[in-house]
């Protein structure tokens, strides 16, 4: 049995949340063996790991404050990403898990990445999915590039008129949650091999809190350098990348690959943004060879 404060976490079977100051941290527990946090959305993520993968991974999918039940006020000092950091710490500490794998997909995989150097001794294994080295002018610049010189008409034709209909449509205001969302799901030829992809299911029921994605995701990201601390970093990463991934093309990892002293790079030719869901079979495959190679 867990040992916690009633007034600090709330369990119903394997799923529930942990209170973190003004926040409520949802959390999913699900599967068996090596016990493996995936950053981000305790809705979403679980949504996107194939069935078969869970014989081998016991999953604690969790929260960060960006998808948490927004408080009524919260200041920066609510989000900066060290906070967001202790909070992944915190639930690891919270359902005692011991020392486990840390997945991170997009944005995400720069906090589990980061989690991983701060707190070497409680993790095996990092793996980011779909994400690039930063979210800089610069590398935005390069993934448009990537975007123009290499997508077929039909696909950028297919964005064109997506993009339309959301201009189209009457959403509360261009910074809420919903319309994120929104042009999330109509920016599919940018982010899916199958660029006819409908990602609606994979959001129902979730709401994200802008005022942190804006600062995390528009500010933090938008500065930070991963290669800091790599010089000491011994952690095998797993990155998982897609060939069709207009958001983070695989070619902007070449400079800085050789920084990481135990990289694995795998391109999955039939995805975009999102390997694990959309090449689950290769996917699961490669992850476990990998992790059977680097324990």
């Amino acid at each position: 049995m867990l040992n916690m404060s009633k007034n600090e976490i709330s369990i119903a079977g394997n799923e529930g949340f942990i209170e973190v100051g003004k926040f409520k941290l949802g959390y999913c527990i699900e599967g068996t063996g090596i016990p493996t946090i995936v950053i981000g959305s305790a809705i979403y993520y679980p949504r996107t790991f194939s069935t078969a993968l869970r014989e081998h991974m016991r999953f604690i999918f969790i929260d960060h404050r960006g998808f948490s039940p927004v408080p009524e006020f919260v200041d920066q000092a609510d989000y900066e990403f060290d906070v967001i950091l202790e909070d992944i710490e915190h639930i690891r500490q919270k359902l005692e898990l011991g020392r486990v794998m840390v997945i991170g997909h997009s944005g995400n995989g720069y906090m589990a990445l980061e989690y991983a150097k701060k707190y070497p001794q409680h993790v095996s294994h990092v793996v980011m999915l779909g994400i690039m080295p930063d979210l800089s002018e610069a590398s935005n610049q390069q993934a448009e590039q990537y975007w123009r010189d290499s997508v077929s008409p039909k696909r950028k034709a297919s964005l064109e008129e997506n993009l339309r209909a959301l201009h189209d449509e009457k959403l509360s205001s261009s910074s809420s949650s919903e319309y994120f969302i929104k042009q999330y799901i109509q920016s599919a030829p940018r982010i899916w091999y199958d660029y006819k992809f409908d990602a609606s299911p994979l959001w129902q029921g979730i709401e994200i809190n802008m005022e942190i994605f804006t600062y995390i995701w528009g500010t933090v990201f938008r500065d930070i350098d991963i290669t800091n601390g790599l010089d000491v970093f011994t952690i095998p990463v797993f990155l998982g990348l897609g060939r069709y991934d207009f958001l983070a093309p695989p070619c902007l990892w070449n400079p800085i690959r050789s920084k990481f002293k135990n990289l694995t790079v795998r391109v999955f030719e039939q995805s975009g943004h999102t390997p694990q869901l959309e090449e689950p079979d290769m996917f699961d495959k490669e992850l476990l060879q990998w992790l059977s190679k680097s324990q």
